[in-house]
């Protein structure tokens, strides 16, 4: 293996053309104020893990090979009696993706993954507020990594991206910098 690595393409494109648009746009003077993507962290609740724990491996399975890191799985914090579940049965897997991981893997999911959605049209571009944005998949067969034919049941995930941005407005136009296809926030904004 050789010492030398590449960088992943969206951060070199975030240095090289959206951190400057950022910076010019807002008129932000210090280089450590522009914002970026600090992690994205993946989450799977997997339906039916009470009845079958090895649900629970096979989506931590499917989402380490999503993500290209090992999974964590997430046990339940209460019991609910209604659901069968009890306090400490895994329900689900989340993996925190940081660094160059993080970079390949927004760079995929937003240059590979959307437009292999069928009627995509765009994503919500709802954020929560401190400059972070949470989306949803409703199936994991959308990743080329995974087989569509050794899928036994449909997975759907969370997805956040977690930036440095104080306020929506930054996180907003860092996102859409970066080629994120939201539906038209300010499709009569635009026009004069």
């Amino acid at each position: 293996m050789s010492s030398t690595t590449t960088t992943p393409r969206l951060k070199q494109m975030y240095q090289s053309d959206v951190r400057p648009k950022l910076k010019e746009g807002f008129g932000i003077t210090n280089e450590h104020a522009v914002p970026t993507i600090e992690k994205i962290v993946i989450n799977m609740g997997v339906k039916g893990a009470v009845e079958s724990k090895a649900k629970v491996e096979t989506a931590a399975g499917q989402l380490a090979t999503i993500s290209g890191q090992k999974p964590t799985v997430r046990l339940a914090k209460h019991a609910i009696a209604g659901f069968k579940l009890r306090e400490g049965m895994p329900i689900g897997c989340a993996v925190t993706l940081r660094g160059d991981r993080m970079w390949e893997f927004a760079d995929r999911l937003i240059s590979v993954v959307m437009p292999r959605i069928r009627d995509f049209r765009g994503v919500k571009d709802k954020l929560d507020g401190r400059g972070n944005y949470s989306m949803g998949l409703a199936e994991q067969s959308v990743f080329p990594e995974i087989d569509f034919d050794r899928i036994e049941f449909q997975q759907g995930m969370d997805i956040t991206f977690v930036t440095t941005a104080a306020t929506d407005e930054l996180a907003y136009a860092l996102l859409k910098n970066l080629g994120m296809p939201f539906k038209n926030r300010n499709a009569n904004k635009g026009k004069k």
